[in-house]
């Protein structure tokens, strides 16, 4: 495909058997060709805290997480003042996040709407560029997220 923009290329999921897109710059990957509906499109990190009414309970840090969903959010906002003190996201992120994005400072990509559950979506698309939410709850437990594009 010619008409990718410099750095896409095209690869086959071997999990779902279809063609996606991938920036060798970025690293990041889109099931929609990269100059499809880019407008639509946001980028963010987030930090995760689970908690035991999570709907999966566990992660790369805890094999069984047990805490309450106002210990995750006491956690989550001592995570937010480090951040708002200076400390940066992606260290954060990094090292404590419950999602293994954390291997990537919390990077999710990019994404549309539909494809992450609805508050996620709702408060990403609500924030200007650069600009960090405060807790954020879904299914998954409680985020904090910081829009990057």
């Amino acid at each position: 495909m010619s008409d990718l923009p410099d750095g896409w290329i095209v690869k086959m999921s071997k999990t779902h058997n279809k063609e996606y897109f991938y920036n060798t710059h970025t690293q990041e990957s889109s099931w929609e060709h990269p100059g499809e509906n880019a407008s639509a499109q946001v980028r963010a990190s987030h930090l995760l805290v689970k908690h035991k009414d999570s709907r999966r309970p566990a992660s790369w840090r805890e094999p069984n997480i047990t805490r309450t969903k106002e210990e995750a959010l006491d956690i989550l906002n001592g995570y937010i003042k480090m951040i708002n003190a200076g400390t940066p996201f992606s260290d954060l992120a990094s090292e404590f996040s419950d999602c293994s994005s954390a291997k990537r400072g919390g990077d999710l990509g990019s994404f549309g709407r539909g494809q992450m559950q609805k508050p996620f979506e709702e408060a990403t698309y609500a924030l200007k560029i650069n600009e960090m939410s405060g807790p954020v709850y879904t299914d998954s437990g409680i985020h904090v997220i910081l829009r990057t594009a």
